[in-house]
Formats: structure tokens, C-alpha cells, sequence
């Protein structure tokens, strides 16, 4: 939408079968690299483009993110779920929020409700790398002093 590129057919692709995948490409063209709010405009883009509530479930959405992200990639037998044998990265979102209160629908929430900001915890491949809203792999002051420096070329 930034780009001003067009709107991808989704709900057209997907009646046909067609695989469509759904993540951040890069802070050079979204900014954020949030992938909740990506889900978020996903959704909605689809449903004021077509007239309909209905046209893109926030479940479809949330596979579009996971499990068929990955199988975008060809990479759906190491990530994109929760199974044995796979490469687990978790992330644990606080649900007690007053804008996350009540939950009625967990793919709804994290569609529609939920942020970047509410993640509590990442573990990437079994590797905790923030807890508590602590990054734990890196100097967050630091590389924040950086690229500050970096951007004042």
C-alpha cells in the first residue's frame, strides 16, 4: 500500500488454490516490520476492496503468516508450524491488556487486536533472545545510539 503497488488477488488466489504467503519485506518499503499490523491491513484491505466482512477470515490470515509463509518459501518441513522435528520459534504475547481484554477469538486477536508492542517473549530455534521486553542477544542501547549516528551521514 506504501508503494502504491496494487492489491494482490488473495481471496481470488486461494478459491483457485494458489498459495499465498504473507510477511514483512523490509523496513526499506513497510517501516515496522510488524508482522501483526501486516496481518492487520491484510485483512482489512481485502474486505473494504471487495464490499464484503467475510471475504478473508483472520484465521486465513494467520496461516497466511505461518504454515503458508513458509510453504511460500518451500521451507514448510523446518518452519511455519509447531510440530516435532521442526525449528521452533515462540513468541508469548500478555493477553492481560485492556485492548486484549476479553478474548473471544485467538486468530481475531491476533489479526486485529494485538501488536508488536504486546510480545513478551521471542524464542527463535529453542534460543530465548528476549524476555520480558528485554532483548537478551544485544546491546539494544548501543545499536539504538548507532543508528542514530549512522543516520545523521
Amino acid at each position: 500500500m506504501k508503494l502504491a503497488s496494487g492489491i494482490a488477488p488473495i481471496p481470488e488466489m486461494l478459491k483457485k488454490e494458489i498459495m499465498a504467503g504473507l510477511g514483512t519485506d523490509s523496513a526499506a518499503s513497510n517501516n515496522t516490520l510488524d508482522l501483526f499490523s501486516d496481518m492487520r491491513a491484510c485483512a482489512l484491505l481485502h474486505k473494504v476492496n471487495k464490499l464484503n466482512p467475510t471475504v478473508l477470515s483472520a484465521r486465513e490470515v494467520v496461516r497466511m503468516a505461518t504454515i503458508n509463509g513458509a510453504k511460500v518459501l518451500n521451507l514448510d518441513k523446518k518452519i511455519g508450524s509447531l510440530e516435532a522435528g521442526k525449528k521452533a520459534d515462540i513468541i508469548t504475547i500478555n493477553l492481560n491488556k485492556p485492548h486484549l481484554t476479553p478474548l473471544y477469538d485467538p486468530y481475531s486477536h491476533l489479526v486485529y487486536c494485538v501488536s508488536a508492542r504486546d510480545v513478551e517473549d521471542v524464542i527463535i530455534n529453542g534460543k530465548i533472545v528476549m524476555r520480558n521486553r528485554a532483548v537478551k542477544t544485544i546491546d539494544e542501547e548501543r545499536v539504538l545510539k548507532e543508528a542514530i549516528l549512522w543516520n545523521s551521514f
